[in-house]
């Protein structure tokens, strides 16, 4: 014990990696002094995370693996920020007439997701365009907005009361205010920290011209989430620059708030690929042993009750490896809309992905956008209206009723 207490007081020892991970699988928790000692594993250490980062997936997940089955709706791919990655952000010229969806479009799109089966509307959307581009500000003021998260409100609130959908909106960093006017109609939101390194927003560095991917910013509305009571979807983009320790960073920063809130449902950990057309098209993708590197020590670091994922598209030759590193999700997956974010990523068919996980040991089971902790058996988070919709569309697990079995032929 006496060690230990050395270990964690002083950071010029750590723990060997084979001590920490016996803590973790004791119950124990990797301190931010210890948490080093991961960035250092070597190649011949990655049997030894994932065989942990498993075992506490087991032990807070057992064998279901979730699913959302989702329409994706891009209301808006205009966008103050350039990031050196993105081809979602679209500028006036090139929208043209399409600066934003319209109601009728929206409904349009989430009618469809809802004939399919599809439970959750995924409102993504560039970061407050109106504050960059008139042409954005003209078309918010010819229909009675000041701001495109005004629009999205009344956008969110359209879908869930003409719609069996439950939005999900993830538009990007919001005030107190703004996301207190989201919440009656958003049983869940969500925003990618993706990264808390300085050295990213620096000159020539991915976020240089991104002021809302600055961490300060996307943490305060994670924190914002957590105070408001909102299940919140956080994450990290990994391979655009950072080291393992910036991401082993970004990860306890996610860690401390969920720490104090309870609020993060659940933590997506995404691999960079480079796109055309981009300033980082020449830059390599993200090594698929880095990413699982990254999902063990996420899981590692988490906890066995946290709700961890990989996105199936951007792994699309391989992705089921990584549920040997303690993921238990695949996030949203559709039958009818493209990823727009990464157009060259179709999703897998639910016959792949049900195989896939099957052939590893486990259940799929589709999930609502909200995860089942957040309302079954809690009135903590969903205000009464909203508890109300989400439980119409849930077994008596939490997860959506009538099981895969209603997307026969769909996806």
């Amino acid at each position: 014990m006496a060690t230990r207490e050395k270990v964690r007081s002083d950071t010029s020892v750590l723990a060997p990696l084979g001590e920490v991970l016996e803590l973790v699988l004791g119950g124990g928790q990797v301190s931010e002094v210890e948490a080093p000692v991961l960035a250092s594993a070597a190649q011949g250490d990655m049997p030894s995370l994932c065989r942990t980062a498993s075992q506490l997936r087991d032990q807070g997940k057992g064998k279901i693996v979730t699913f959302s089955p989702k329409v994706f709706i891009p209301l808006t791919r205009l966008c103050r920020d350039f990031c050196g990655y993105c081809t979602f952000r679209l500028d006036p010229a090139s929208a043209g007439d399409k600066l934003y969806l319209s109601p009728e479009e929206v409904l349009d799109v989430a009618r469809a997701g809802q004939r399919l089966g599809c439970t959750e509307a995924l409102f993504t959307l560039g970061e407050r365009p109106e504050q960059r581009y008139s042409e954005a500000k003209d078309w918010l003021s010819q229909r009675g907005y000041r701001t495109t998260l005004e629009y999205l409100a009344d956008m969110c609130k359209l879908v869930l009361e003409e719609t069996s959908l439950l939005p999900h909106a993830n538009p990007g960093t919001m005030s107190r205010q703004e996301m207190a006017a989201l919440q009656p109609y958003n049983p869940s939101m969500g925003l990618m920290l993706e990264s808390t390194s300085d050295r990213l927003y620096q000159p020539g560095g991915p976020h240089e011209f991104a002021p809302s991917k600055r961490p300060r910013v996307r943490l305060r509305t994670t924190e914002i989430a957590g105070e408001l009571g909102v299940p919140f979807t956080s994450g990290i983009l990994i391979g655009i620059g950072e080291t393992r320790q910036e991401r082993i960073d970004a990860l306890l920063a996610i860690r401390r708030l969920n720490r104090t809130y309870g609020h993060i449902q659940e933590v997506i950990i995404q691999n960079f690929r480079a796109k055309p057309d981009t300033p980082m098209s020449l830059s390599a993708d993200a090594e698929a042993s880095e990413l699982l590197w990254t999902v063990a020590v996420a899981r590692i670091l988490l906890g066995p009750e946290i709700n961890l994922q990989v996105p199936p598209n951007l792994s699309r030759k391989d992705y089921h490896v990584y549920l040997e590193a303690g993921i238990n999700d695949w996030g949203g997956v559709s039958p009818l809309t493209i990823d727009y974010v990464n157009p060259e990523a179709p999703w897998p068919g639910l016959a792949d992905l049900r195989d896939r996980t099957r052939s590893m040991g486990f259940e799929l089971r589709p999930r609502l956008p909200v995860y089942p902790e957040y309302f079954v058996d809690s009135d903590n988070f969903l205000p009464p209206h909203l508890k109300s919709k989400v439980m119409g569309l849930a077994d008596a697990e939490g997860y959506v009723r009538g099981g895969t079995q209603r997307y026969a032929g769909t996806c």
